[in-house]
């Protein structure tokens, strides 16, 4: 089971990118929401956030312990269901997939408080709770962008 831990928890090997590998499995989902999830209607992009979530608690836990780190760079699953999260309800043209996409990584990088505090959760409940944060606070602007647009 680790090893099926460690796919997921890297998303499907994204994580083990030498440069960057969250910003990557970021825009791998930014590319993936454009070309197919975007196609699916609101319900189905939101169960698919809530599967990624639910599997990428227990396996960045998983590899998390065995890796011996608290947040390693090598675990992306969060970026990725962070990401998808700003996406949803959101149509999948470029505009709105850039902004979303530069937002989502501002606050997942700066971490205002609010965000870092998601980091004090334990395990990988932690480690995915900072990335749902600002997924969530990267929706409510992009959402504002496209209500001002």
């Amino acid at each position: 089971m680790k090893k099926v831990w460690r796919i997921i928890a890297s998303f499907f090997g994204l994580g083990y990118f030498p440069v960057a590998p969250g910003t990557l499995a970021s825009l791998g989902l930014v590319l993936l929401y454009r070309f197919w999830l975007g196609r699916f209607g609101v319900p189905a992009v939101a169960g698919i956030v809530l599967l990624l979530f639910a599997l990428g608690v227990p396996a960045s836990a998983s590899y998390s312990s065995e890796l011996g780190k608290a947040d390693p760079g090598k675990v992306v699953i969060d970026e990725a269901a962070g990401q998808l999260l700003v996406f949803v309800a959101v149509p999948p043209e470029w505009a709105m997939l850039a902004v979303g996409f530069v937002l989502f990584r501002f606050f997942d990088i700066i971490k205002p408080l609010w965000i870092r505090k998601a980091e004090e959760l334990p395990g990988g409940w932690g480690i995915m709770a900072d990335d749902a944060a600002a997924g969530a606070a990267a929706k409510a602007l992009l959402h504002l962008f496209i209500y001002l647009r």
